[in-house]
């Protein structure tokens, strides 16, 4: 029985599943309207495949949040992080009007 359950984890670190050294973080691209902007909690609402998400905003793109125009399309990258909503990296501006088009995790263009 426990050949057996060494087996199976030995399986499951294999195919990723189970596997401690794996890096938790990954970049993302998506391509979305803003359902909702929430500057108080420093946020965005969007959707992607039929699910909606909250991405947190990094210290240096709250000042530009704001500045997203609600409905409008843009492509985001975010970092994905295991048991945490995404992180924002950038910005471009698709479709709307705002003053900040593009952030690239630093500045706004």
């Amino acid at each position: 029985m426990r050949s057996i359950l060494l087996i199976v984890a030995f399986i499951l670190c294999l195919t990723g599943i189970i596997n401690p050294l794996r890096a938790s973080a990954a970049e993302k691209s998506y391509y979305s309207p803003i359902i909702n902007v929430d500057v108080e909690n420093s946020r965005i609402l969007i959707s992607t495949l039929g699910a909606v998400f909250w991405v947190e905003v990094p210290e240096e793109a709250k000042a530009h949040i704001e500045k997203l125009p609600q409905s409008g399309l843009v492509d985001i990258v975010v970092e994905t992080r295991e048991g945490q909503p995404p992180l924002l990296k950038t910005w471009k501006v698709k479709s709307g009007e705002s003053t900040c088009l593009h952030f690239d995790g630093k500045t706004c263009k």
